[in-house]
């Protein structure tokens, strides 16, 4: 199964099997995600903190979510009961825009994983409440493809050279810099285009159909072959548009790992306020 996203169906008709993991992906800005998974989730979900399973402490990379290492990421998904073969379908509370998160990881190191379409408001069945445990299993620890990653300065070149389309996933007011609720500076890289992840998807929450998608990120510009830098505040939503740009056959994009809390982290570089130049 190579299709990143899967709907309803395809969970009811997969749900037993035996390689198949469900994984709530969770985070809340305040109080206990564990708590609310634990309040009802999909039978058999497994649980996942952003900030504590997908993401490695503040500080300790480039920043709000630096990627984890592949030791830790490893034993994280280990000590979940993710093996090795399995096939991951992560889903979330909020359009996908966490569960996304995951399936990146996931899939840029060749393991197997999938986005439910719709996240929890897609199961009609009655949830199921308290937490879920697995057997530990074997994951085994890959690096992170350099490829798929870019620093700052890698984004830098990018834009001075015009080698690649920089794509900015968060809502189009922090983008303009009119207001910004996390990070101590608003704006956004200049020469970046505003792609808010949530224009990938319907009005009920589904990502639109992979034509809708080619001709939205067409018109900001992007070419089959032309690389692609997604961003977002901390790296994790931005992963909603890597895979929507693969859901429209435009190819694998890269995640600027720190995203906007490391660009606006050194005050020696540029910051853009306003709507932008281009695919507005």
């Amino acid at each position: 199964m190579s299709d990143p996203l899967v709907d309803i169906a395809w969970l009811l008709e997969h749900l037993q099997d035996p390689d198949v993991v469900v994984a709530e992906v969770c985070w809340t800005p305040a109080g206990s995600s564990r708590e609310l998974y634990e309040q009802g989730h999909l039978p058999g979900a497994v649980f996942l903190d952003v900030d504590v399973d997908l993401a490695a402490p503040p500080g300790s990379g480039p920043g709000r979510h630096p990627i984890p290492s592949p030791p830790s990421f490893a034993a994280t998904m280990g000590a979940t009961g993710i093996r090795n073969t399995d096939l991951v379908v992560a889903y979330d509370r909020q359009g996908g825009s966490l569960a996304a998160r995951l399936w990146w990881m996931l899939d840029v190191t060749g393991h197997r994983a999938a986005v439910l379409d719709g996240g929890l408001d897609a199961w009609t069945g009655v949830p199921e409440t308290g937490a879920v445990g697995r057997k530990p299993a074997s994951f085994e620890e890959r690096p992170w493809p350099s490829r798929r990653v870019i620093d700052a300065e890698g984004v830098t070149r990018a834009i001075a050279t015009r080698t690649a389309v920089v794509l900015d996933a968060r809502v189009e007011e922090r983008y303009r810099g009119e207001v910004e609720p996390i990070d101590p500076v608003g704006g956004h890289v200049p020469g970046a285009l505003s792609a808010p992840w949530v224009d990938n998807l319907d009005p009920a929450g589904r990502f639109l159909p992979a034509a809708a998608l080619r001709e939205r990120f067409v018109r900001l510009g992007v070419r089959e072959g032309k690389p692609v830098v997604c961003y977002c505040g901390s790296g994790v939503t931005s992963c909603h548009d890597v895979l929507a740009l693969e859901l429209a056959g435009l190819g694998e994009a890269m995640l600027y790992e720190g995203s906007w809390s490391d660009w606006c982290s050194d005050p020696k570089r540029p910051v853009a306020r306003g709507p932008g130049s281009r695919g507005d």
